[in-house]
């Protein structure tokens, strides 16, 4: 008798972690090469030369900025430079500093605590025209700040509030953005079961915030917080038009005052603008790994 053997068939696929390829080997990631590295390196050194050439012009004299080629190793003068930007009596640069603090502060709890709620409102509440006052805000997103500029100098100063730091505070209490980007993480981090199961509970809307939403949702607290810091910051044209000329400025209006002039000292702006970059420049340290979390955690889940 002939024994006839039957062969099953190879079920395993290429996408199976056990079996990937003919070989049945499962697949490898490969590893950043050389040239990975090396081109990263160059945009990192790219990206913090302007850095860099800042703090060598701020410790730096006329005389060494004036030579050719120009100086790249750091000078000693940098306090000297700093005592006298601090001690201009035009400038007000102190206080220029602690109004960008107080103006950076107050905008950036209003936003996460505005734009928390209003995101966490489009994204899980039901109410009539949701959808149309989210189109209506994503649109508000395409007009250009400029555009509204007159309009706002002029409500300002019906109510009295050019030249005060009301002015710059209120216009920047909530954001576009920052609706649109926490009702979007708010759709994704909240499932509905843990709301329908706080309301059971017997929740209130404001219980369900604060005790269910806000945890879920603080990466992109972080971010937000973050990213609206840095911006308030950095403001420079809407508190230049409604603080300029007054005893009230923020740092970057300071800093224009500085350059100002018919003859510019580079090694007093520069050193301006270093003592005004270092609060972005701990920040960013500080909430560098939270805008990674954030993003990752934000990003489109399968």
């Amino acid at each position: 008798m002939t024994t006839v053997t039957t062969r099953k068939p190879d079920t395993r696929r290429s996408g199976d972690p056990g079996g990937a390829g003919p070989a049945g080997r499962a697949p490898r990631h490969r590893a950043a090469g050389f040239w990975s590295y090396l081109f990263l390196s160059v945009v990192i050194l790219f990206s913090a030369f302007p850095i860099y050439w800042m703090f060598v012009v701020a410790t730096s004299t006329d005389a060494a900025l004036a030579e050719i080629p120009p100086r790249v190793v750091p000078g000693g003068m940098l306090l000297t430079n700093l005592r006298e930007v601090f001690s201009m009596q035009d400038v007000y640069f102190v206080q220029s500093l602690a109004n960008s603090a107080i103006v950076s502060g107050v905008v950036t709890f209003s936003v996460l605590f505005f734009c928390s709620l209003a995101g966490f409102a489009f994204a899980k509440l039901r109410f009539r025209g949701r959808n149309a006052l989210m189109v209506f805000v994503v649109l508000t997103l395409t007009v250009p700040n400029q555009l509204g500029v007159v309009a706002l100098y002029i409500l300002m100063g019906e109510i009295g509030w050019n030249g005060t730091l009301l002015a710059v505070i209120v216009p920047g209490l909530v954001s576009a953005f920052g609706v649109f980007y926490m009702r979007q993480f708010t759709m994704e981090a909240v499932p509905d079961e843990l709301i329908e199961a706080a309301r059971i509970d017997g929740a209130t809307t404001m219980r369900i915030w604060w005790s269910v939403v806000l945890p879920a949702v603080r990466p992109a607290l972080a971010v937000l917080g973050l990213l609206t810091f840095v911006a308030t910051w950095n403001d420079f044209q809407w508190p230049l038009i409604t603080l300029g000329g007054t005893d009230y400025p923020t740092s970057m209006v300071a800093l224009s005052d500085l350059a100002s002039g018919n003859y510019v000292l580079y090694r007093r702006v520069l050193a301006g603008a270093l003592v005004a970059t270092l609060p972005l420049l701990v920040m960013l340290f500080i909430g560098g790994r939270q805008i990674v979390r954030g993003i990752m955690e934000g990003a489109v889940k399968s």
